[in-house]
């Protein structure tokens, strides 16, 4: 550790990039369902008036927007820590990463899955990553994590 001028201590700590990140967007039908949504709300208020019903439109637009973008949960690998939506597992305590394809996933999510397992799942991504638990004092098995790119997020969980 440095010191700064006037005696006090600087960190010498960076943040560290994360080695895997990733939004879970909706995908391309959902944003247009959205815009469907937002325009069918404008027409219900035409009858009251034109000018309501354009703001009525563009209001529920940029609020389904914005909460969709709010609400898309994050999944990273960065500091030893995976991260999948609101839940965080130290690296080191997970076993082999799985990348799943698209009939892989559904038969992990189907006849495969355990009760007891985390799931961060998004409808629209098709593909994911399936990585054992190998905490003794955790009941999860395993967590099933929704991912665009799980060969990517597999890799970064064992490297």
């Amino acid at each position: 550790m440095s010191e700064a001028p006037g005696g006090s201590p600087l960190s010498s700590s960076k943040a560290v990039a994360p080695s895997y990140a990733e939004r879970l967007w909706l995908g391309p039908l959902g944003w247009a369902l959205l815009a469907v949504f937002a325009a069918m709300m404008a027409v219900a208020f035409i009858p009251l008036d034109t000018v309501v019903a354009g703001l009525v439109g563009a209001a529920v637009l940029v609020a389904g927007a914005v909460g969709l973008v709010v609400l898309a949960p994050r999944v990273e690998v960065a500091d030893g820590v995976l991260r999948a939506g609101a839940a965080h597992i130290p690296v080191a305590l997970l076993g082999d990463a799985v990348a799943l394809d698209a009939v892989s996933t559904r038969a992990e999510l189907g006849p495969r899955l355990d009760a007891r397992a985390h799931l961060c799942l998004r409808g629209w991504i098709r593909t994911a990553v399936r990585v054992e638990v190998r905490d003794p004092q955790d009941p999860t098995p395993y967590w099933v994590v929704s991912t665009r790119r799980p060969a990517e997020l597999a890799a970064a969980l064992h490297g």
